[in-house]
């Protein structure tokens, strides 16, 4: 047996609070303002984690039936928010800020009960660490309240009349319409809720669609957000996403489409709008994050931030640092550190404390990961790590390959897992060339010492890329800075305050400057002119 297999545990040593328990939970869906139980087809919810009998072999967990709906579904969320929308004249969108707030925070404190069954149930579907779940968890919260801060601080300065060319005028955000909110299965709860909730706080109504693994947590938090928000105001299917989520684009009837996801995806649904010039689109794609490290690096912090920002959660952020571009006469000197730091990462299971290197989700991209692997060693690369590479069903053991060359697919595509590609760079030039090249421009990490350099890496970069990370590694957080991307890898920003934006538009009610008054005296019949209250 090998060692790698080892890492699979008796699932019977586990306590009982831990434990995966089969169910119906899967089959939630959030419809026509009510919860239903979905009695269709449906197909099972495999775990990241796998069992190992006496002869190591591995058998996949069942988690119980996730829903399979039909495209009808999708068509009656849509319309249900349509209905919620009913042209801008629904209840929702003209409801006060102050209504829309108490809503969130009521859904804030039906779902803080829910966060050990939302971690346990990442931790299994999707093969997070329980205390990386945790925190998945806290934070998502955390965002929602910061969400609401903001809002009322956005309310504040948007309370006083402005005055000019001899007009006087009310200017506030209003909501866009009917909102389509997809996230990705590696943040399955917080990607979701940092759209869905600036979403309806600014007023528009909304359908969720679950990130195909993920679906548990989601289905635990909606009853929560059935309780908390008006019928209809919200509604969340899950399925096959060419199934349901295409119906609903080529309905037409749809005004924003949020999607955590990839540049592929985003492309087929704009395809499928009738009038995609009207969608405003929220997009969050790929990223092939460089850590670029220059010769006068400090090498012992450059290969801490590196595997770390590389390998946490096996690599599957769209913030990970995706390629290290290193000055040659120091490559050889931080792949030695590289390997030894990797050497030193736990493998195991998500319940497991300290573990670093989880089962993924998805059996078919360990298999396209490993396909990189083996065509760079084709290129003439090679796995500088013992057993870098070697696989146990969803379990793969991270690999550090050294030198990749530019023919290689992992020079520029995307892995999303667990391999670190090391290429070398003779100057700063060369990285800039390689991030100039890409498709994708979201970050970068740069190592090193001299001002003079460093600042000139920085204004290119700048240019490049939506945030430039000074001898640390890449990250999303903390949520108060915009997150947004170049190329291929974004479209608007999402940050606490740029998200209520990104939802929302700039209106406006104007009178001659002499009637100014009027403003104050309609207020009492008109939301829209209320002083805030938030």
């Amino acid at each position: 047996m090998s060692d790698l297999l080892r890492a699979f545990p008796e699932l019977e040593a586990l306590p009982a609070s831990l434990r995966a328990t089969a169910g119906d939970t899967g089959l939630t869906l959030l419809l026509d303002g009510r919860l239903e139980r979905w009695e269709g087809p449906s197909h099972p919810i495999r775990s990241a984690v796998e069992t190992r009998d006496a002869e190591g072999r591995l058998h996949p967990i069942e988690l119980g039936p996730a829903a399979a709906p039909t495209a009808a579904e999708g068509l009656r969320a849509v319309e249900t928010a349509v209905g919620a929308w009913q042209g801008g004249r629904g209840e929702w969108p003209r409801a006060s800020v102050s209504h829309r707030i108490a809503c969130t925070l009521d859904f804030v404190k039906r779902a803080r009960p829910l966060r050990e069954a939302v971690a346990r149930a990442l931790m299994w579907e999707v093969g997070k660490p329980y205390a990386d779940s945790l925190v998945e968890f806290d934070r998502t919260l955390q965002y929602v309240e910061d969400t609401v801060e903001t809002l009322r601080q956005l309310e504040r300065d948007n309370g006083p009349s402005v005055r000019a060319g001899g007009f006087a005028a009310r200017i506030r955000r209003a909501p866009l319409g009917v909102a389509l909110c997809m996230g990705p299965y590696n943040y399955a709860v917080n990607e979701v809720y940092t759209t869905v909730i600036p979403a309806l706080v600014m007023g528009n109504p909304v359908v969720i669609k679950t990130p195909r693994y993920g679906i548990l947590a989601n289905a635990l938090l909606a009853p929560a957000l059935a309780a908390s928000y008006p019928p209809g105001v919200v509604s969340m299917i899950t399925g096959d996403g060419p199934t349901v989520v295409g119906p609903i684009v080529e309905s037409g009837k749809l005004d924003v489409l949020a999607l955590i996801g990839s540049a592929r995806t985003a492309a087929v649904l704009l395809r499928q709008h009738p009038k995609p010039y009207r969608l405003r689109t929220i997009l969050g794609m790929g990223a092939k994050n460089p850590a670029i490290v220059l010769k006068d690096a400090d090498l012992d912090l450059a290969a801490k931030e590196i595997v770390s920002g590389a390998l946490t959660f096996n690599g599957q952020r769209c913030t990970a640092l995706k390629h290290v571009l290193v000055e040659r006469p120091v490559a050889e000197a931080l792949v030695e550190r590289l390997a030894a730091r990797i050497a030193a990462l736990r493998v195991g299971m998500p319940w497991e404390e300290g573990v670093s290197i989880t089962p993924m989700p998805d059996a078919d991209h360990v298999a396209f990961l490993a396909g990189l692997v083996h065509d760079a060693t084709k290129h003439g690369a090679r796995v500088v790590n013992a057993g870098g590479g070697e696989r146990a069903g969803k379990l793969l053991r991270p690999a550090l390959v050294y030198p990749v060359p530019r023919a290689a697919l992992l020079y520029t595509k995307e892995q999303f897992g667990p391999i670190v590609p090391v290429s070398v760079i003779d100057g700063p030039d060369e990285a800039l060339d390689v991030v100039d090249r890409s498709d994708v421009g979201q970050q970068a990490s740069i190592f090193g010492r001299d001002d003079a350099t460093l600042g000139r890496l920085v204004d290119q970069l700048a240019n490049l890329v939506c945030r430039v990370n000074l001898n640390t590694q890449c990250r999303r957080g903390p949520d108060l800075y915009p997150f947004t991307g170049r190329k291929d890898s974004a479209v608007a920003t999402l940050s606490v305050y740029d998200a209520l934006r990104s939802f929302s538009i700039r209106s406006m009610v104007a009178v001659a400057d002499a009637g100014a008054a009027r403003l104050e005296e309609l207020a009492a019949h008109a939301r829209f002119l209320e002083a805030p209250r938030a």
